[in-house]
């Protein structure tokens, strides 16, 4: 697949009315795209970046399905619950100011997200907030939510806050996936992990997609109607994405709200499910962040939320809520800007948001370890 760059015809829209405004695309119309010399960008170096992207594809195999299974094969229990769907090749889109400067792979394509779908999840918390559905993310999960899912002394103890963080430490099972089978310890066997310490809300991190599920449960209960159509109503619509989006539960994952069977959707992609998702869509969520929840005037996520989504957690300086943060830490890129973030997924999927650069990055199926690399070629292009 040939990677395309755009003429700027001078006449019509010169470098001056770009200015530091952002371009919003129409829903169902084509991107507005610039030459990276528009905005002094260095074209060579755009294009390594995007060749190294494109060298680079996911070694995990096309079929996720195999790849899942393979991928967490040290999970007691592990089962496929929703569905999977084999991938395409490499692609992706770097914008600025919301012009499209570079572009590879099919952009159109629907593909599995896995944990970038986590971001999508903590941006309806951050509307329930919005909206004064949770009061604030202070609020003891036991407020909200009255069912067994947050007995005992541990669980009663569980804020949004935590869950938001993976600092919870929520014990306990869900749709038949159990907490401690979720990356266990390389240490000891099922016995030790059934029966742990638990530690105390919010004093340690631990990436696990069974409490992730938990926050979709609890969220679930808070708006009162499938998260999909909260998504689609609130941020995918006036955003202008497609019709082609889909997000998914498991099999078993359906719970009564109000006298009605409505699906619990996952968070990733880790038992299946999750959000099935283009590039482009990706892209205009990113630029939604980017312009600070904003969208062609219309501010449809706070600002407060968005730094409050970006501010790192006590127990890990590279995770806020649901967004790894370029912070020095393990997962520092070294040499870029501190308040870069970004969403990231099983398989190499990634949306990047490089504030000081007015820049959003959308790569897909790149090798997680080349990543940042890849980086690395994007901001020297563009600094």
């Amino acid at each position: 697949m040939k990677t395309y760059y755009f003429l700027l015809i001078t006449a019509v829209l010169p470098f001056c009315a770009l200015g530091q405004d952002y371009y919003y695309p129409e829903k169902n119309g084509a991107w507005e795209m610039q030459t990276p010399e528009a905005f002094e960008i260095n074209p060579k170096h755009l294009e390594d970046a995007v060749s190294f992207a494109k060298e680079n594809e996911y070694s995990g195999g096309r079929d996720l399905r195999v790849a899942i299974v393979k991928g967490f094969a040290q999970e007691p229990y592990h089962q496929i619950l929703g569905p999977t769907k084999k991938h395409g090749g490499p692609a992706g889109m770097i914008l600025k100011n919301g012009y499209v400067i570079a572009q590879w792979g099919d952009t159109k394509r629907v593909d599995m997200t896995f944990s970038v779908t986590k971001s999508y999840l903590s941006t309806l918390a951050g509307l329930a907030v919005d909206r004064g559905l949770i009061a604030s993310t202070d609020d003891y999960l036991t407020d909200y939510i009255w069912d067994s899912t947050f007995d005992g002394e541990h669980n009663q103890k569980i804020r949004w806050d935590h869950l938001l963080t993976q600092t919870s430490d929520w014990s306990g099972s869900i749709w038949g996936l159990h907490d401690w089978a979720d990356r266990p310890s390389k240490k000891g066997a099922i016995d030790d992990w059934k029966n742990r310490a638990l530690n105390e809300p919010g004093t340690y991190f631990k990436y696990n997609d069974v409490r992730v599920n938990v926050l979709s449960y609890s969220l679930l209960n808070v708006w009162r109607k499938p998260l999909p159509q909260v998504l689609k109503t609130e941020i995918m619509d006036p955003i202008g994405a497609s019709t082609t989006w889909r997000w998914f539960g498991y099999r078993n994952s359906w719970t009564p709200i109000d006298g009605v069977q409505v699906e619990s959707v996952s968070g990733g992609g880790h038992s299946g499910g999750g959000l099935f998702v283009s590039t482009e869509d990706h892209a205009r969520f990113g630029l939604l962040f980017l312009s600070k929840g904003s969208w062609n005037g219309k501010q449809l996520l706070s600002e407060k939320w968005i730094e409050q989504a970006t501010t790192a957690s006590a127990a890990n300086p590279n995770y806020g809520y649901l967004w790894w943060l370029n912070k020095k830490g393990p997962r520092y890129w070294e040499g870029a800007a501190e308040n870069i973030y970004y969403a990231a997924g099983f398989g190499g999927n990634f949306i990047i948001v490089i504030p000081d650069q007015n820049v959003v990055v959308v790569t897909r199926w790149i090798e997680p370890a080349q990543v940042a690399t890849f980086m690395e070629k994007v901001l020297k292009a563009i600094e």
